[in-house]
């Protein structure tokens, strides 16, 4: 934990000079600390900031500031301090400053240089150059001025240890882990001017506690920094059904480069969690408000979760909101490492200078919203103001209903769109299966006052009711298709067509199905079960927590994400966005739905629809066909470069324009790739696997979508 290199360090041979730094006029008590705010430049894709050179990083850089300028001053204050290597041969320059053999208290300067010699990107926070004015204390004062801030009730006896170039250190006793450390600083100052002052830190050995303090040369506490992770998390890493089950993680306590202050601000309860990028909160009455109540929280959110039980109870509550909050952060921070940022309309309370709009839009995330079930959403606004995530608790494993037929009880699980069933008398009517089997098209049954029986696939469950409904019928049952779990049942989703559903619905399971397909023309009653089984609570469900935020990252860079094709690709992402993170098999919200093979029509491995299949016929249906490109591009990639894919695909969406084709988001993420040849041909080949090869358009006529599938790939790509 020693203060940063200073190549150009002033040697103090006596402890009298280092106590006592004077000289110069005394102005520090008229100004404040400068923290600053950070120049950044960043190169437009395919293009750079300066010229193609041979000459070395530092002398690229050096050239480039003179340009912005810089002063000769400023550029002979730089000292290298870290030079890495990235990929494809980007040379990564950390520089500090030193004036009059002082470290400059923040500033630092990070420039990236190309294979080619080309500076791509800069981060400018240095400090104009000047003599800094004199400190009135010393650095024992410093100490104590410090510990009063930090650690007001420890009593210390101070001994001093020795002296290490700027740095004086200090012995307190069994109460550090390390013995205190005071450095003579120079700090930027809010005219303009440098001030001599005093970096302090002390590290605790209970707690762990690592503090920064920055002391000004007349006494005053300017900045208290904690580098201690002391914030933490009970939390399910991607739901309860895999892994280890609830687990204690970490979050960034003080801050990183993602969350600059870190998650927390405020005060919280364990109900109601807010920090700079979510304030998650419990919302049952579906005010769009936190509910309120809990206990006071202080940075620890610990609750242990009894999935045995209702997750409305207390504890159960308080694990959802703590669930959510972290998962929030974590996608926040993982999106942001990869270009969503300020400039590019993240979600932040404060952008801290960095670009976007002014701030203020911190994602809403409510916790067992009372405004439905067994769904979620995300509504993104303009940029600056705050989105709304909403997240509904689930129907849970087992039947929710019945169908009493000729005296048999066939499981039934309602629907989560179009009215409910009732315990009793519930709805009689005739078994009808219809034409077509899948009711994906207009039905061509006559089925007035019937009961519809309908195979599952091929659309989206609203529409097959609506079809049902608009031929008369008085309910539908909808027969599971899955194989390989024949009595297996779920609620079926809501899907675009459900606000117009006025009919009750279900499902029962494949082999019911079969059953109830030869018992044509039996009458069914269908009625509500008086006990229900446990409902499953979505904000422990990280795919689905990871779908919602991602409509806000495809609505905000990409602009328009409406309509039955671009609808589509917003659906695709947001399920290719947890397919990126979690990476734990091909399915997503199994979880929520209890069911293996999760809420969508098949697993995206091999998936067995392509681009010429989306005809507009449902956003989540057509969508699969763009999740399953995703999917693909993550084998064919693999695990080592899969930060490299996900960071092409969030930068090809700003290559991509407002109500985007298939074709449109492969252009933009080709153009993200256009550096390496080979990662531009995986991903043609992706794309092209699934139909959206080269000369692959769609198309919206009026309500369908019209598609020309291609599977050819460019000359470029064998």
């Amino acid at each position: 934990m020693n203060s940063l290199p200073n190549r150009r360090a002033l040697r103090v041979t006596a402890w009298a000079a280092l106590l006592l730094l004077t000289g110069g006029v005394w102005a520090q008590s008229a100004v404040g600390l400068d923290h600053g705010a950070a120049q950044v430049s960043r190169a437009e894709p395919g293009r750079a900031l300066s010229a193609a050179s041979r000459a070395a990083p530092a002398s690229i850089v050096a050239g480039f500031l003179r340009g912005r300028g810089r002063s000769d001053a400023v550029l002979a204050s730089l000292a290298i301090t870290r030079d890495s290597a990235g990929p494809q041969g980007v040379t990564h320059l950390r520089m500090e400053q030193t004036v009059a053999g002082l470290a400059v208290h923040g500033a630092y300067l990070k420039a990236s240089v190309n294979a080619r010699g080309e500076l791509v990107h800069v981060i400018d926070n240095l400090a104009p150059v000047s003599a800094p004015s004199a400190a009135r204390i010393d650095a024992l004062a410093a100490l104590k001025a410090a510990m009063a801030q930090v650690h007001p009730a420890q009593a210390v006896q101070w001994r001093a240890a020795g002296v290490q170039g700027n740095t004086a250190v200090f012995q307190g006793g069994a109460f550090f882990h390390q013995a205190p450390q005071v450095t003579a600083v120079a700090i930027p100052m809010s005219d303009g001017s440098l001030a001599r002052g005093w970096l302090v830190e002390t590290w605790t050995r209970q707690g762990n506690q690592l503090h920064h303090t920055l002391v000004g040369g007349d006494g005053r506490v300017l900045d208290v920094e904690l580098r201690t992770a002391s914030d933490s998390y009970a939390i399910f890493p991607i739901d309860p059904s895999k892994g280890v089950g609830q687990v204690t993680v970490p979050g960034p306590g003080g801050g990183n480069t993602e969350s600059p202050i870190g998650w927390l601000a405020g005060a919280q309860t364990t109900l109601t969690i807010s920090g700079n990028n979510v304030a998650a909160y419990l919302d049952r009455n579906n005010d769009n408000l936190s509910d309120g109540g809990g206990a006071p929280a202080g940075v620890d959110f610990l609750s242990a979760a009894n999935l045995f039980q209702a997750p409305t109870i207390a504890t159960n509550q308080a694990v959802a909101v703590q669930n959510l909050f972290y998962q929030n952060n974590r996608i926040h921070d993982i999106l942001y490492r990869h270009g969503f940022n300020e400039a590019a309309g993240n979600f932040q309370a404060s952008n801290f200078g960095k670009g976007g709009a002014r701030g203020a839009d911190p994602v809403q995330a409510e916790a067992q919203d009372g405004g439905g079930t067994d769904n979620a959403n995300f509504a993104t606004p303009r940029d600056g103001v705050a989105p709304r995530m909403q997240m509904y608790l689930w129907t849970g494993a087992g039947p929710t209903h019945q169908a009493l037929v000729n005296g048999t009880i066939y499981n039934l699980a309602g629907s989560a769109f179009g009215p409910e069933f009732t315990t009793t008398p519930g709805v009689t009517g005739a078994i009808a299966p219809t034409t077509p089997a899948d009711g994906c098209t207009a039905i061509s049954t006559v089925l007035t006052g019937q009961v519809a029986l309908i195979d599952r696939g091929a659309c989206e469950f609203s529409l097959k009711v609506l079809n049902a409904q608009q031929r008369g019928a008085v309910a539908v049952m909808i027969a599971n298709n899955d194989l390989a779990n024949p009595d297996a049942v779920f609620g079926p989703g809501p899907g675009a067509d459900a606000p117009s559903v006025t009919i009750p619905s279900g499902m029962v399971s494949y082999n019911s199905g079969v059953a109830l397909k030869l018992l044509t023309g039996a009458s069914a009653t269908l009625s509500k079960l008086a006990v229900q089984p446990l409902q499953i609570d979505a904000s422990l469900d990280s795919d689905i927590v990871y779908h919602e935020y991602c409509h806000g990252l495809t609505w905000r860079m990409i602009g328009r994400m409406s309509g039955p094709l671009a609808g589509a690709v917003g659906e695709g992402m947001a399920d290719g966005c947890a397919l990126l993170i979690n990476d734990d098999n091909d399915v997503v919200a199994e979880y929520s739905a209890s069911d293996a093979r999760g809420i969508r029509s098949a697993p995206y491995t091999n998936y067995p629809r392509s681009y010429g299949n989306v005809a507009g016929t449902g956003v989540h249906f057509d969508g699969e066909v763009y999740a399953a490109i995703v999917w693909k591009l993550i084998q064919d990639f693999g695990p080592a470069n899969r930060d490299k894919l996900f960071g092409y695909i969030v930068d090809g969406m700003n290559y991509t324009p407002a109500k985007p084709a298939y074709e449109d988001m492969r252009d933009g993420i080709l153009a993200a790739t256009s550096a390496s040849a080979a990662d531009t041909c995986t991903v043609w080949k992706a794309f092209a696997h699934y139909g959206v090869g080269v000369g692959a358009k769609g198309a919206v006529r009026g309500a369908k979508v019209v598609v020309t599938e291609s599977k050819t790939l460019p000359a470029s790509c064998p």
